[in-house]
């Protein structure tokens, strides 16, 4: 994998629509009707993307029409190497072939204690030589129920502090952790207790009005003054759970020395600190984890998605003074996911071996600067952001009240119209954020440059057109 670092020609995307371009619509489909007929209310994606996909590889998906689309969302960042990857196929096949079982409880194997080997090899060293490994059910949700156990009853203590915008899945333990309000209201109260929510340094919209380094600085010295006062009406809690990059809030990345000073505080407190590393990890910011960039090391890393292989994994890797717990504190059936683990291994080494860190990062800034090229000729691209090729862009509307900052407010109907019009011709996007206003780019990581450029170019044309439609 060559890494392609050629800068763009600093001219604008084009946007006019290419006479021969095709425009896909989306009539139900048989399938898609069976669907919406027989799966449950909750259902998502499909409300956003009516597709019925029935193949892939790389970056690529098709569906039952027959119709090609690019994967700029892949699993929600799970396919890391996208789909069907040779390494991967190839490592699934020799489990079958090999008549290895599939299914061991937490009972070790030879592909077990592999798979340990190199997601240790991964680790920074300061963590990898006293990491602890939990093996959880195959969801991040799962192992963010652990680190929340883990911390507990190491610490003794029940409060866990987390982040205004955060998400970290949807079990009611986890739920109860999360910046969203929308799918807390239909609950009411949650099964967790004890969560205390801070606001984190979204520098677009600082929750203090400032942005930058005042910003920064003011909120660290909220939170040293939040575990220190003794009249701060928070007791002192067992953890700090964080993602270094806030995928489903925004894409928002956590500025680095506010890393270092959550870092240094929460240490200094004795509180632990837990790292979400479920989207964010194994390369998709440029660093084979995300707090990397920081040069930081946290006390608990939660890690799923990528880590399976694009099968079903999740594990909680931490420091060897929380391993209090007693036998059986955490369990769940399918921890034994022996296929999932040769596959993750598998993707593991391609990431290192291929240096595919240092390739997102090439890519990402590449997309970015599409990105900032278009936003010279549309007003409505207000922020661009992100790490790697995990990048976001918040859609606002220019002629709103403009807020503290000076920046204009959101604006919620453009994005929906902006995904459709993606959509249309053959781009898979997803969005988030405050309001669902933000376009979201989670590509495979082996993305070549000239598919970089043609996501941006298609990117380019739907916005025109969803602008144009306004």
């Amino acid at each position: 994998m060559s890494v392609a670092t050629s800068r763009i020609e600093d001219s604008p995307v084009p946007v006019n629509p290419d006479p021969l371009e095709t425009l896909y619509q989306f009539d139900e489909t048989p399938l898609l009707a069976r669907q919406r007929q027989q799966e449950s209310n909750a259902r998502s994606y499909p409300r956003r993307i009516p597709l019925a996909l029935k193949r892939a590889r790389g970056i690529y998906v098709e569906d039952v029409e027959g119709r090609s689309f690019i994967d700029c969302l892949a699993g929600a960042g799970t396919l890391a190497l996208g789909h069907n990857h040779p390494v991967v196929i190839e490592a699934i096949r020799q489990v079958l072939s090999d008549e290895l079982p599939l299914h061991t409880l937490d009972l070790t194997t030879p592909v077990k204690d592999q798979f340990v080997q190199d997601l240790f090899g991964l680790l920074p060293m300061e963590l990898a030589r006293e990491a602890k490994i939990q093996f959880c059910g195959p969801t991040g949700t799962d192992a963010v129920e652990a680190a929340l156990k883990l911390v507990r009853t190491a610490t003794g203590r029940s409060t866990v502090l987390s982040f205004q915008g955060g998400y970290h899945g949807m079990s009611q333990g986890a739920l109860s952790l999360m910046g969203s309000l929308g799918p807390k209201k239909p609950l009411g109260a949650l099964l967790a207790n004890g969560v205390q929510f801070l606001p984190f340094p979204y520098d677009y919209r600082c929750p203090f009005g400032l942005g930058g380094a005042e910003g920064v600085k003011v909120n660290l010295h909220y939170l040293e003054n939040l575990l220190n006062d003794p009249e701060a009406g928070v007791l002192l809690p067992a953890a700090v759970i964080v993602e270094v990059v806030q995928g489903e809030g925004g894409v928002i990345p956590a500025d680095l020395d506010w890393l270092r000073g959550l870092r240094r505080i929460t240490a200094q407190a004795g509180v632990a600190l837990i790292v979400d590393e479920i989207q964010s990890g194994f390369g998709r910011t440029g660093k084979m984890f995300a707090f990397e960039h920081a040069d930081i090391v946290p006390d608990v890393v939660v890690l799923s998605k990528a880590i399976g292989g694009s099968l079903p994994l999740a594990v909680v890797v931490y420091r060897e003074w929380l391993d209090t717990w007693l036998p059986g504190a955490h369990a769940g059936t399918f921890r034994g996911n022996q296929m999932a683990m040769a596959a993750g291994s598998a993707v593991m080494r391609y990431l290192k071996d291929h240096d595919i860190p240092a390739h997102a990062a090439a890519m990402g800034e590449r997309l970015s600067e599409h990105l900032r090229i278009l936003q010279r000729d549309f007003a409505q691209l207000g922020d661009i952001r992100g790490r790697g090729l995990m990048l976001g862009v918040e859609l606002v509307d220019p002629r709103g009240m403009p807020d503290a900052q000076g920046h204009p407010p959101v604006h919620r109907q453009l994005a929906p119209l902006v995904q459709r019009e993606c959509l249309k011709r053959g781009l898979i996007l997803e969005l988030g954020g405050r309001h669902g206003a933000v376009v979201r780019f989670l590509p495979p990581l082996v993305i070549t440059a000239a598919e970089v450029d043609r996501v941006a170019q298609i990117f380019g044309r739907a916005l025109a057109a969803a602008v144009a439609s306004l």
